[in-house]
């Protein structure tokens, strides 16, 4: 009944570790600092849920112990819960009337992300000072630094005006985008890991769960309430409250970018020129600078708004439910 403790301790300290060397500065080093939730991804979905948390107590301990308190805590809220309940909720099932298995779907899953994603940049930039004054200040050291070096400006040197924009504009503008773009950033790693650590899982064939098909993925009709709610509040509301509406917004506009392109995915199986569809979606997305998102995101709004599958596309293939791989 305990088998999954030793797991989640050897996935917590191997988590730990993957983070302490982040301390390295090298780009070796943030490389395996990135990958530092998948140990606690791999032990929640190959053995129990149970062992994720037990990692994420276990690695929060490590680098309290071994770093910091801070640093512990941090790896706890910022990385290690996180990575447990998205496990928990990709396991999740009930059993149907006529006796089949219903595993919870990969929309309100894609759903939980983008929220997981908000609260995982609030709780990096609330703790450990709780001040919002401080964090305002470190956004504005940090965009300092991204602009000393896309300019290439020394330290000591005063930043030359971006594109006719004065610097302490530049600043400033990109103090009020970083929840944007942070919180964006944060569903397509959240996505990125789920999908490698299941891709492992699946792989040892541990995996309880069938693997799904992906394409298939739309988001739940309370997504439109909570993208509308969280849009207009960051004008009623101030301090964390109002960065926190900011960044699940763009979590909820970057989840429906990515059911977006799994409309695409979804409605050209089967069809001729789905290659050069799907060549030129990609193609655009580069090109374009992602700009071609913000069309992708409004298909999605539009497809969980208005069911456009099923209405206008419903004589495609139906959607095929695969095993997943084994050795």
């Amino acid at each position: 009944m305990t088998h999954f403790i030793p797991i989640g301790i050897g996935a917590g300290l191997v988590s730990a570790l993957l983070t302490a060397v982040v301390t390295q500065g090298s780009v070796v080093a943030f490389v395996l600092y990135l990958l530092s939730p998948i140990p606690i991804l791999v032990a929640a979905l190959g053995w129990d849920h149970r062992a994720g948390l037990v990692g994420a107590a276990t690695g929060g301990l490590a680098l309290a112990v071994g770093v910091s308190g801070v640093a512990g805590l941090g790896f706890a809220l910022a990385s290690a819960l996180p990575a447990w309940w998205l496990a928990y909720l990709a396991l999740l099932s009930r059993t149907a009337p006529d006796g089949s298995v219903e595993w919870y779907p990969l929309g309100r899953l894609l759903a939980w992300i983008a929220a997981v994603a908000a609260l995982t940049f609030l709780a990096a930039i609330a703790v450990p000072h709780l001040d919002f004054e401080a964090y305002r200040q470190t956004a504005r050291e940090v965009a300092e630094l991204a602009l000393r070096a896309q300019t290439a400006t020394p330290q000591d040197a005063t930043i030359p005006p971006i594109g006719g924009v004065p610097a302490e504009d530049a600043i400033d503008q990109f103090t009020a985008i970083l929840p944007v773009v942070a919180a964006a950033g944060f569903v397509l790693v959240y996505v990125t890991y789920l999908w490698l650590g299941a891709r492992i899982v699946a792989i040892s064939g541990r995996l309880e769960r069938p693997w799904p098909t992906l394409s298939a993925t739309a988001l739940p009709r309370e997504a439109l309430i909570a993208l509308a709610i969280a849009g207009f509040a960051p004008l009623v509301l101030s301090g964390f409250l109002g960065v926190f509406a900011t960044a699940l917004a763009a979590a909820l506009f970057m989840a429906f970018g990515l059911t977006g392109l799994a409309f695409v995915h979804d409605v050209s199986r089967g069809r001729s020129g789905r290659f050069l569809l799907l060549f030129g979606t990609y193609a655009l997305l580069i090109l374009s600078q992602f700009l071609v998102f913000v069309a992708l995101a409004i298909v999605g709004i539009a497809d969980t708004a208005f069911n456009l599958r099923d209405r206008f596309f419903s004589t495609r293939p139906p959607t095929i439910t695969r095993k997943p791989p084994k050795e």
